[in-house]
């Protein structure tokens, strides 16, 4: 018992301990020294990050409100949505935490599919779920933004707060500067979502902020039977290179190439 208390307060000192590293790292400008060392500690969570993922195959990534519990209609619906993607060979990935990404997680595993997550330290809230076959915990959000980003073919949004906003705004602003192509960005829930979408549209594009086709880079859904169909229409081409990629383990280099948990 002492063991595990003494465990938890660990993890819990270095979560706190990360989350203060990084408030001085945001505050403004520090030594030379100090620079140059976060320097190289962000390098090593790219390298960590890239060092699990590398072997991925098609992937979409499934993110959500942290909050719901598994008996809301939003946990269940991202858990099947994520069922059925695994099913038909795809990976699915998520921010590795409870709530949606829980569910999507362990919607994957009852698929049959690989299931990976891109967790935050964070003192509260945030910790890696059971339902993860392989996951990095990250210190700085930007690099889990761009190994949730890198190594997807697609994007499912369901009801969450300013995390998951965050993510599908960055999602859609490269997406629309062309930075990253032929990528479904799915907004699943329209009651949710629908304020959102007539903020864009009554707001943004009648303020000319942005033009009337950026709009169509949010498709807004209730159904998994359309999110499947949108998958296949839109990331069709990125998941079909992705499945001839064949890139084997170095073994000097200590790679392994990724594995399914059984459930």
């Amino acid at each position: 018992m002492n063991d595990r208390i003494n465990h938890e307060l660990a993890e819990l000192w270095g979560k706190l301990n990360a989350s203060f590293r990084e408030q001085r790292f945001l505050a403004g400008p520090r030594s030379r020294f100090q620079e140059l060392y976060r320097v190289l500690g962000i390098s090593y969570e790219f390298i960590k990050g890239f060092r699990t993922f590398h072997f991925l195959g098609p992937c979409v990534t499934i993110f959500g409100s942290a909050r719901f519990l598994e008996d809301h209609p939003h946990y269940k619906e991202a858990q099947e949505t994520a069922k059925r993607l695994a099913k038909s060979g795809l990976t699915i990935m998520t921010g590795g935490g409870p709530g949606i990404m829980e569910a999507a997680n362990r919607g994957a595993r009852e698929g049959g599919g690989l299931s990976v997550g891109c967790n935050i330290k964070l003192p509260k809230e945030q910790q890696p779920n059971p339902y993860l076959d392989h996951w990095v915990e990250f210190e700085h959000f930007f690099v889990r933004k761009v190994m949730l980003l890198k190594y997807s073919s697609a994007f499912i949004a369901f009801p969450g707060g300013f995390g998951t906003l965050d993510e599908v705004f960055e999602t859609a602003t490269l997406i629309q500067t062309q930075k990253i192509t032929h990528f479904p960005l799915i907004l699943f829930g329209s009651d949710y979502w629908q304020p959102l979408i007539s903020f864009l549209e009554y707001t943004l594009l009648k303020n000319e902020t942005i033009s009337a086709n950026d709009c169509d880079i949010l498709k807004v859904t209730d159904s998994i039977d359309e999110v499947e169909q949108m998958i296949s229409t839109w990331a069709a081409e990125a998941i079909l290179e992705r499945s001839k990629r064949k890139v084997k383990p170095w073994w000097w280099l200590l790679e392994k190439a990724p594995t399914i948990t059984s459930s």
